[in-house]
C-alpha cells in the first residue's frame, strides 16, 4: 500500500529531493539529464510513497499554441517508478492524480512519450497535427516529436482541433 502525496517543488525535503533524483536516474537508466531534471522541477509533484518514493510524476506550467490559440498547459515531466515496483499500478495512480490536477488548473495537459498506450488508457490522446517549438529564431519544426506528443483535454479544450500545428515554448534540452 502506498500513500499519494502532492507537493510543490519547494516543499520537497532535502532527502526527498535526492531520493527523487535517484529514482529518475535509475528509472531512465542514466539517461535522465540535468536539463530533464530542470524541466521536472518548478511545479507540482505527485509521489506514491511506501517505504520511500516508489513512483513520481510532475506537472509544470507551459504555454502551448494550437494554431493561433495560446493554451495554459500542464506539462507532464519525470514519470517514473522504481524498478522493483514497476507494473504494480503506481504509475497509473500518480498519472490519474496528475490528470485531476490538470483538469482543475489548466486548459490542456500535454506530454511527450514513447509509451503512448500507457497514457491512452488514462484518457490521453496523440496529437496528430505537426509539432513545432518557438525557437529564438522563430518557429522550428520538431518532426521527430510527431506521433509522440499527447494531450489531455479539459473542459476548455473539448472541441480543440488536434490537426492544427502545436507549438511549445523554447527551452534547453528536449523542447518537448
Amino acid at each position: 500500500m502506498v500513500d499519494v502525496r502532492i507537493l510543490a517543488t519547494d516543499q520537497l525535503s532535502e532527502p526527498e529531493w535526492h531520493a527523487l533524483r535517484e529514482l529518475l536516474d535509475e528509472a531512465f537508466e542514466g539517461g535522465f539529464s540535468d536539463d530533464d531534471w530542470d524541466h521536472t522541477v518548478g511545479g507540482l509533484h505527485v509521489l506514491a510513497v511506501g517505504g520511500g518514493i516508489v513512483s513520481h510524476a510532475a506537472v509544470v506550467e507551459r504555454l502551448l499554441m494550437a494554431g493561433d490559440r495560446p493554451l495554459r498547459t500542464g506539462y507532464v515531466e519525470g514519470v517514473a517508478t522504481a524498478l522493483e515496483h514497476q507494473r504494480t499500478g503506481h504509475a497509473s495512480t500518480v498519472m490519474r492524480e496528475i490528470g485531476r490536477l490538470i483538469r482543475a488548473h489548466f486548459e490542456l495537459g500535454s506530454l511527450s512519450t514513447c509509451l503512448p498506450d500507457f497514457y491512452a488508457r488514462l484518457g490521453w490522446e496523440l496529437w496528430p497535427g505537426p509539432t513545432y517549438t518557438s525557437s529564438p529564431r522563430g518557429p522550428l519544426r520538431t518532426e521527430e516529436e510527431d506521433g509522440g506528443v499527447m494531450v489531455l483535454r479539459t473542459r476548455y479544450t473539448q472541441q480543440l482541433e488536434t490537426t492544427l500545428p502545436l507549438m511549445c515554448d523554447w527551452r534547453s534540452g528536449d523542447v518537448w
